[in-house]
């Protein structure tokens, strides 16, 4: 078997394009990204993997239409109830004293195992990289300080960029692109990525 990473953070991005492409409205990609999420996690779990790490949403992303905010706010609180389905030791990491926190979440903001726990899976909501290294100055350490270091990052849908996504855990974590959109995920495509991590010189600095 090929080295596989410990952990795997994910960027599921894409599902307003894909909505337009399909002829829908912005919003409704969001429901279309859902089964892509569990389907990942139960392959990865078949895998081996130790960890994961969802990208829900950011602060930033609540400056969008309402209307799109309301969508992936619902989107992300489906998506946990579907992973909490699944067994997991879950975290649920983000600026929970914002408003754009959904309140149904509050209960996964310290890691808890459900259904008998398992795979360590973190999910991103409402999340900022200024809030989380905010954190720094108080005890030195950031919000985020129980997400290890991640070993790879995949990102859907074409684009180039982290977005902020946990600064300090992606410090030296090998980046896959993808460039079909996260509601097209296909088994091939962690497959794929995990291939090409094997090949990658991981020397973490040295």
């Amino acid at each position: 078997m090929y080295k596989k990473p410990k952990h795997i953070g994910i960027i599921p991005d894409g599902n307003r394009r894909w909505a337009v492409e399909h002829g829908m409205e912005k919003q409704d990609g969001y429901t279309y990204g859902l089964l892509p999420g569990l389907r990942l996690l139960q392959q990865a779990k078949e895998l081996g993997i130790e960890e994961i790490t969802y990208y829900g949403f950011t602060v930033d992303n609540c400056k969008r239409p309402s209307v799109q905010f309301q969508a992936f706010q619902k989107a992300c609180v489906e998506a946990v109830d579907m992973i909490a389905q699944e067994g997991a030791d879950l975290l649920v990491i983000g600026n929970s004293e914002s408003r754009c926190f959904p309140e149904q979440l509050l209960p996964y903001t310290t890691r808890r195992p459900v259904y008998g726990g398992g795979i360590r899976l973190n999910f991103l909501v409402n999340y900022g990289w200024q809030w989380d290294l905010s954190h720094i100055p108080l005890d030195g350490k950031p919000y985020s300080q129980d997400i290890s270091r991640m070993d790879l990052i995949i990102r859907w849908g074409g684009m180039r960029r982290l977005s902020g996504f946990l600064p300090i855990q992606s410090v030296y974590s090998d980046f896959y692109v993808i460039d079909h959109y996260w509601p097209d995920f296909q088994e091939d495509d962690l497959e794929d990525a995990l291939v090409w991590y094997a090949g990658q010189d991981v020397t973490l600095g040295g």
